[in-house]
């Protein structure tokens, strides 16, 4: 999917609300379990009804991998599932040496139909650059995450003074361009967007943390945005569990639509 298609797909639905898909087998409603497929049921039940209202899914990997076959299973089907017209995530947190880099590159982008996936920037430029050869795929790059782990590394000053953060975002920006790179901005940390746009004024953020983390809505897409809008709001666990029971799909359908509206109001203007 190509930037300017995700903007129209945002402007047009007055939303950029990103669904997340970290979907928990201990958590799925029991009705479910019955089915061939619980993941997958599950999953399917919760796009249904959350289509409308966003422009973009995030599968967090890990819960589909610690399931072994039956969870790869379970991601394809899902990814397959999602339509074109919607953003789709690989949260998969991949980045090592170039070579195999690039396996995993053609593992999310040709084997499987996402448009973008997650990457740990640590190794540097050789882990980053194999996931930028894809037409219209993207690179979404970690760059201040909102767990407490953050202050370890990526909130340490370095020498000029500058945070360790900023000083990854400003090289890995220079990597690729607006067009196949996304950044990782917590939303728990809304004080870092006013200074991370003057680093990289036009890219857009994934910004996770907004809901059962306590990140504010109001003040990430006040802060966040840019004249493209910019941001893509991860939202999961507020979403996708808002029940456990047979009412699960219809609770989903309905908080996504509720953050669909206020977005709608922060984009009034704008």
């Amino acid at each position: 999917m190509n930037r300017q298609y995700l903007i129209d797909q945002i402007r047009n639905k007055q939303s950029y609300l990103c669904v997340g898909l970290d979907t928990d087998p201990t958590l799925i409603p029991s009705h479910l379990l019955k089915e061939e497929d619980p993941l997958f049921a599950f999953n399917k039940a919760i796009i249904d009804v959350t289509l409308n209202s966003c422009v973009a899914y995030k599968i967090n990997t890990a819960f589909y991998e610690s399931q072994g076959l039956k969870g790869w299973m379970a991601l394809e089907k899902t990814v397959n599932y999602i339509p074109s017209t919607h953003f789709k995530i690989a949260d998969a947190k991949r980045g090592d040496i170039g070579n195999t880099s690039t396996q995993y590159a053609k593992a999310f982008f040709q084997q499987l139909p996402f448009d973008s996936i997650t990457i740990a920037p640590y190794m540097g430029e050789d882990s980053v650059k194999p996931f930028l050869q894809f037409d219209g795929k993207w690179a979404i790059v970690l760059g201040l995450t909102s767990n407490p782990g953050a202050a370890d590394f990526e909130l340490q000053k370095m020498m000029d003074g500058k945070s360790l953060y900023e000083t990854v975002i400003s090289k890995v920006s220079s990597w690729g361009s607006v067009e196949n790179l996304m950044f990782v901005v917590g939303a728990t940390r809304p004080e870092e967007f006013l200074n991370l746009r003057k680093i990289v004024p036009d890219h857009f953020f994934l910004v996770p943390g907004v809901g059962a983390q306590g990140g504010s809505l109001e003040e990430i897409s006040k802060k966040a945005m840019n004249s493209d809008v910019g941001i893509l709001v991860n939202v999961s666990r507020d979403i996708i569990y808002a029940s456990k029971d047979q009412d699960f799909a219809h609770k989903a359908g309905e908080k996504a639509s509720s953050y669909a509206v206020a977005m709608s109001q922060f984009l009034l203007g704008h």
